[in-house]
């Protein structure tokens, strides 16, 4: 779980359900964040309500996540609040991913790579 999370609500009253299940969606994407960027990872969810005349995509969820080296913004207009939540979970995962592919440590690639050269025969 990410240390520093928030959840704020614009116009929109978050309830502890609705909190409780931000909290288990977006909280559980630190799998996705390297361990030394899980530490200083913030992460900021603005849960919003648009006017009442705007019957389509009324309510909007945008997800700011602070990284070391990124900052990273998803936002999604629904009808329903629990379905933006899941939309921009589904993208922030990706992103994740691209940036901790991106800005890993490498150790993999090395471990790879000496292994490819011990099994690599001589000429």
């Amino acid at each position: 779980m990410l240390k520093k999370f928030e959840i704020h609500g614009v116009h929109a009253k978050v309830d502890d359900q609705l909190k409780t299940y931000v909290t288990k969606k977006i909280g559980g994407l630190d799998r996705y964040i390297s361990r030394h960027s899980r530490e200083s990872a913030h992460v900021d969810v603005h849960l919003k309500e648009a006017k009442a005349k705007q019957k389509n995509n009324r309510y909007t969820c945008e997800v700011t996540v602070h990284l070391p080296h990124q900052v990273i913004v998803i936002k999604e207009s629904t009808l329903n609040m629990y379905a933006a939540v899941d939309i921009v979970e589904a993208k922030l995962k990706q992103q994740l991913q691209k940036y901790k592919d991106l800005h890993g440590s490498g150790r993999l690639h090395r471990h790879l790579m000496a292994r490819f050269r011990r099994h690599q025969p001589e000429l």
